[in-house]
């Protein structure tokens, strides 16, 4: 393997030492070092991953130096706009290196929402012209194709260092999220499940939330037919539960969101505001890190949801940061018209042996559809 110390040195070295981008499972020790030794102007972990190509152009026009942008592939996606229309050769010119996690990779075992990503990684790039290299886990080829990349972005190109499984060393996150809330995110979830009534929808979001609600249903011997799980597309459970909402209003639709999806789109929640549906409810369960990828800041911490939420025009919202004052508000969650968002501030962390769901996301699909249609 490859120390992370080796890899962000050699570029530091030579030059590149402005890093931004969301962070991936497969990058997390390189990103818990960089978070630890690059100051937090020179790195910013951004709301999406085109955020951060546009970030990593500023940073370009205003210095002549090249950013360095990661991410995991399910985000290339929300970078071939920014790639496509800003920094190619035919529009601005601006070079980038990306770092690009592969999930997913052909004949490596991997989650679902990851086979189709991991089959079109570096299809996408062939397809918009950029030129890459599949990270060796040998330090004296993995510095020869460094300096490869080193070279293309200095003479005006846009270039990709392909990360595999097992490519980087350990490394343990020293500056980590430390918060005191009593809730941890899984019992949280517990008490929100067990009030919102056999009727309702719930449409939850990617990573530790849609698999703990997922381990909730399979502890108390129920059903997983009411739930939507969306193990992929970071951000976009809350449309999705607003597509169910205005298609079925007699049926109750919760969303079960975290602070890093909410984020990623928060535009999102502007829609929400606008369509005023009354069966709407919009948990934001929100621990300040991206836990699913190695706890990584986010800026949940930093702002206040409910005053968003209300400045776009949710009928109510409001923040619970104790199972005592979460649990008053669940008293009267079934009888709230919405559109209304209910931030459950929590602490970090999951336990160790959290399982995954067992069933397939279609299986999930099908039998969500069957439901709806009672």
């Amino acid at each position: 393997m490859i120390s992370p110390k080796f890899f962000v040195d050699r570029l530091s070295k030579n030059g590149i030492s402005f890093f931004a981008g969301v962070p991936d499972s497969l990058l997390k020790n390189v990103c818990a070092y960089i978070t630890d030794n690059i100051d937090s102007n020179h790195n910013v972990i951004t709301a999406n991953e085109g955020a951060a190509i546009g970030l990593a152009a500023g940073y370009h026009l205003a210095t002549g130096k090249v950013g360095c942008v990661y991410m995991q592939n399910s985000g290339e996606g929300n970078t071939i706009n920014p790639l496509a229309s800003l920094t190619d050769k035919e529009v601005y010119n601006i070079p980038v290196l990306l770092v690009i996690g592969w999930r997913g990779r052909p004949g490596v075992h991997d989650e679902p929402q990851h086979v189709k990503q991991g089959k079109i990684t570096t299809g996408l790039l062939n397809v918009m012209g950029i030129n890459y290299e599949v990270l060796s886990k040998e330090e004296d080829v993995a510095a020869k194709q460094i300096d490869k990349a080193i070279k293309a972005v200095k003479a005006g190109d846009v270039f990709a260092i392909v990360i595999e499984k097992d490519t980087f060393d350990s490394y343990t996150l020293q500056n980590t999220v430390n918060n005191q809330y009593e809730l941890g995110r899984e019992e949280a979830i517990k008490l929100v499940s067990g009030a919102i009534g056999n009727n309702a929808i719930v449409v939850s979001t990617t990573g530790m939330i849609s698999r703990e609600l997922f381990e909730y249903r399979e502890e108390m011997r129920q059903g997983h037919e009411r739930d939507f799980l969306t193990v992929g597309s970071m951000g976009h459970a809350s449309q999705i539960a607003l597509g169910i909402a205005l298609e079925k209003p007699q049926r109750r639709i919760y969303c079960f969101d975290g602070d890093g999806a909410a984020i990623m789109h928060m535009g999102s929640m502007a829609i929400v505001a606008s369509k005023q549906p009354k069966n709407y409810i919009h948990f934001v369960f929100n621990n300040g890190a991206h836990d699913s990828v190695g706890g990584q800041p986010t800026v949940g911490h930093q702002i206040d949801l409910p005053a968003i939420a209300k400045a776009v025009g949710y009928k109510g919202a409001i923040m619970v940061d104790s199972k005592e004052s979460l649990m008053a508000v669940l008293k009267n969650v079934i009888d709230m018209e919405g559109p209304v968002m209910i931030e459950i501030r929590v602490r970090k962390g999951n336990r160790k042996d959290l399982g995954r769901p067992t069933t397939t996301p279609i299986e999930n699909k099908e039998a969500l559809m069957i439901e709806l249609q009672k």
